[in-house]
Order: C-alpha cells, then sequence, then structure tokens
C-alpha cells in the first residue's frame, strides 16, 4: 500500500468511532422544577426514580433529569422554568404549587406532571381530575382538606393548652384557604389559635421566642414546601422551648417532631416518577386522570413526647402508623 494510501485509511478508522458517537441520539430530557432544595428531597428523588425505573427509564441511561431547585426562594421559579423549556424537556415534573403554575405559564404545549396540595381543578391547572385536558396531570397530596385534622390532633395531645399557634407562610397560593380551615377548625372544637406568619428564617425565630410571653402552649405547622426547607430549625426550636408541634409530613416526626398526620411524600414521588415514564413512553397528559391518596399517616415520636413530659393519649398511640421509641 502506498504512503498516501495508508494514511487515508487510517484517517477514516480513527475517525469511525467519533462519527458513530456524534450520530447517537440525545436522551429525552425530563425538567424537574422544585422550591426546596436537594439536601431537602433525597429520599423522596429517590422515590422518584424508583417510579421512572419501573417503567424501564434509568437516569444517565436512557434518560436525563436536569434538576433546578429554588431553595426557598420562590421569585426565581418563572426563571427557572423557562430554563427548563430551553432545554427541550419532554417533560417537566414539578414539585408544589407555584413550581406548577411557573411551569403551566412558561410551557402549554411540554408535558407537566404536578405535585400539588390545593385542588387543582379550582387553582385551572387541569379541567377535570379524571380528564385532565391540555398539558397537565399529576399528584393531589389533599393538604388543605387535612388541616383541619391537625387542629384537632393538637387539641387531643395539649387539651390544657388555652391557646395554640398556626405556622402559615403568607406567600403561599394556598395560604389563605389554610388559614380558613384551620380557624373553622379550631372554633368548632372550642380552641383559641393564633395565626403566625412566617416566610423567612427570622419570622420563625422570632414566633419561637414569643411563644412563652403570648402563653401559646402548642403550636401545628400548616402544609408548605418552605417549611420543609426549615425543618431542622423549626424542630430544634420546637425542643428548645418545650411546646408540642403538629407536622404535615413523616419526615417531620422521623427528625425529632412530636407528631405528622399527613399523605406519604415518598408515594407521591413515586407515582409522578411513574407519570414522567408513561409520557416518555408516548402516553398523554390529558389521559392520565390526577391521583389522590387514599391513605394517610400518623407518626408519632414517643422518644420527643418523653423529653416534653407529655403523655400521648393511647387513643392516638393505637391508631398511629408508626410510634418512634
Amino acid at each position: 500500500m502506498r504512503r498516501r494510501q495508508f494514511i487515508t485509511a487510517l484517517s477514516g478508522a480513527v475517525a469511525w468511532p467519533f462519527v458513530g458517537h456524534a450520530q447517537q441520539p440525545a436522551l429525552p430530557v425530563i425538567g424537574f422544577l422544585s422550591s426546596l432544595s436537594s439536601a431537602a428531597l433525597t429520599g423522596p428523588v429517590a422515590a422518584f426514580r424508583e417510579g421512572l425505573e419501573s417503567l424501564g427509564y434509568e437516569e444517565g441511561k436512557n434518560v436525563a433529569i436536569e434538576f433546578r431547585w429554588a431553595e426557598g426562594h420562590y421569585d426565581q421559579l418563572p426563571a427557572l422554568a423557562a430554563e427548563l423549556v430551553q432545554k427541550r424537556a419532554s417533560v417537566i415534573v414539578t414539585i408544589g404549587d407555584q413550581p406548577a403554575f411557573s411551569a403551566k405559564a412558561a410551557s402549554t404545549t411540554i408535558p407537566l406532571v404536578f405535585m400539588v396540595g390545593q385542588d387543582p381543578v379550582k387553582s385551572g391547572l387541569v379541567t377535570s381530575l379524571s380528564r385532565p385536558g391540555g398539558n397537565a396531570t399529576g399528584v393531589n397530596l389533599l393538604i388543605v382538606e387535612t388541616e383541619s385534622k391537625r387542629v384537632d390532633l393538637l387539641r387531643e395531645l395539649a387539651p390544657t393548652a388555652s391557646v395554640s399557634a398556626a405556622f402559615i407562610n403568607p406567600k403561599s397560593t394556598y395560604a389563605q384557604m389554610q388559614s380558613s380551615a384551620v380557624t373553622s377548625a379550631a372554633h368548632s372544637i372550642g380552641q383559641q389559635i393564633e395565626i403566625i406568619n412566617a416566610s423567612n428564617e427570622l419570622d420563625l425565630e422570632n414566633a419561637f421566642a414569643r411563644f412563652a410571653e403570648d402563653k401559646i402552649g402548642a403550636f401545628l405547622l400548616t402544609a408548605d414546601p418552605f417549611f420543609v426547607y426549615r425543618r431542622e430549625q423549626i424542630i430544634a426550636a420546637a425542643a428548645e422551648h418545650q411546646i408540642p408541634g403538629v407536622y404535615f409530613l413523616r419526615e417531620f416526626a422521623e427528625s425529632g417532631g412530636l407528631v405528622s398526620y399527613g399523605t406519604s411524600l415518598a408515594d407521591g414521588y413515586r407515582q409522578a416518577g411513574v407519570y414522567a415514564g408513561k409520557i416518555l413512553g408516548g402516553t398523554k397528559p390529558a389521559d392520565l386522570p390526577v391521583i389522590q391518596p387514599t391513605k394517610f399517616e400518623l407518626m408519632i415520636n414517643l422518644r420527643t413526647a418523653k423529653a416534653l413530659g407529655l403523655a400521648v393519649p393511647p387513643s392516638l398511640l393505637a391508631i398511629a402508623d408508626q410510634v418512634i421509641e
């Protein structure tokens, strides 16, 4: 073989693998938008991946996931949603009501799988639960609907408390609904309750510092991503000020909170992963009904109760899904 022919053949052989690599199709992209941080949702995100894998999708193998975390800054959500649209996401998964609204505003064509706390029909995300219509579907965690149950639990745990408090994030899209639900539930059982607006670290710190002066005997945390983001601060403050609290996710009780009652966050994330996988497989969001939970978890942390010098009623222990001892 002549030298020129050899060099030409060699150049073609070297270039061939790179040509083949360049022709590999790009992986479909799932956009993931949350108002929280990655550190706050390690377990639930693992459940999301489990849901995807049950449909045959594995991150890095046949699907890519673009995560965007607002880390408690709701004002950043529109820009983060726009980034996912620019990434040409095949489907966008949102955690929380505000991320869902931001993604919906950013695109009316990219399929959207949401996890929200309020009724998605009333909020305008879908036209109905059974036939969502448009480009969105997902999971409704029935958060507002369970606020009254947490008020009842607070009364059972601290029956001698003349005044209780309820933390509400005034920046939440369902703050007014939560306030009405909590106030109405407290009134129905003759409980005086003080609504405390808190949307930042200082608000929480100041509120706990005033509890003794205001004679607050117990508190509940209404459901909001911001409170999940500040979970450790809230639990530590409750322990420092020796005040019983009722929370909306089991993760609070597992981290040292007294009692939690609500839906399983992991189940919701898993179902969101399943729906994202189905949409990647060709199913339209309009054909996937919005899922509502049928099971609610009651978690009791007896270690925390003992530290507070609190006797948990046997009736609650009997119906608890899990008791941490």
